[in-house]
């Protein structure tokens, strides 16, 4: 049976209603972080733009595709009965 667990948390995010303190140190380090994942994402963002845009267009004409040979079979197969 695994041990109970405590009701109150062990961690808190929370500032208890005073400011709160940032340091340059956290800043820098945000900076850099955000940075870097900046870069990483620049690499292949075109590339991703490219293919959403594709993805749109493919798929309102496969739509309009799909209801346009569904009338073609349906009229022939009326033609044919």
């Amino acid at each position: 049976m695994p041990p109970p667990t405590s009701a109150t948390p062990t961690w808190s995010t929370s500032s208890f209603g005073d400011r709160t303190q940032t340091l340059p140190m956290d800043l820098t380090a945000l900076g850099e972080h955000m940075d870097a994942c900046t870069g990483a994402q620049h690499r292949l963002f075109n590339l991703q733009c490219a293919g959403e845009t594709l993805n749109r267009f493919v798929a309102a004409r496969f739509v309009t595709t799909l209801v346009i040979a569904t009338c073609v079979l349906g009229a022939a197969a009326a033609l044919a009965a």
